[in-house]
């Protein structure tokens, strides 16, 4: 693999995310609790500059060409297979929440827990999905400032946004959400 071809795997992937999530964005389910504020729209830009913006001007332009790292293609090779995963894992998550899906803090009227599927091995197999996109645009793109974007935008948002969003599926579900969180872990089965 090459530089220019471990890009344009990139902006692949990154199109085909965008294909799985538009028909789940454009639904639209009557909301009972939201939390749109600001620390969420911080939360929020922080990670769409760190997995898209920046990387995006990182594969169409040389605007961040000074922090290239020696390309490897076996690392590029490696990265399209995580993305191939953060794509399936992406894919399944929006599948199994259906009309329960919204990529804000949201809990809808007709809020359902979702416990099978991929779910039933994480709660939260979406930011897992994330999390490998920054794994793979660090091993597609070798750029060392892309990669710390990625971590740190994504970071931003995870980390400012999971304690909350469990409070809130806690606070809706009762006890079904207390026994869902007791036998399955937030992102690495059996370990986190």
């Amino acid at each position: 693999m090459t530089p220019s071809v471990a890009k344009l795997v990139f902006l692949f992937a990154l199109t085909v995310f965008g294909a799985i999530r538009l028909p789940h964005q454009l639904r639209k389910a009557p909301v009972a609790k939201a939390d749109r504020g600001w620390r969420e729209k911080i939360r929020l830009s922080a990670a769409g500059l760190g997995l898209g913006v920046i990387p995006v001007m990182a594969a169409v332009s040389h605007l961040a060409g000074g922090a290239d790292l020696a390309f490897r293609p076996w690392l590029a090779w490696i990265g399209a297979v995580v993305f191939a995963i953060a794509l399936w894992l992406f894919y399944s998550a929006h599948r199994e929440l259906g009309q329960n899906f919204s990529s804000t803090l949201v809990v809808r009227q007709s809020h359902t827990l979702v416990t099978h599927g991929i779910y039933a091995h994480v709660r939260h197999p979406m930011y897992a999905a994330f999390w490998l996109w920054a794994v793979a645009q660090a091993l597609l793109l070798q750029n060392w400032l892309v990669a710390a974007c990625g971590f740190a935008g994504f970071g931003i948002l995870f980390f400012g946004r999971i304690g909350q969003e469990e409070a809130m599926m806690r606070e809706a579900f009762g006890e079904q959400y207390d026994a869902f969180a007791r036998r399955t872990k937030r992102l690495l089965p059996w370990i986190y």
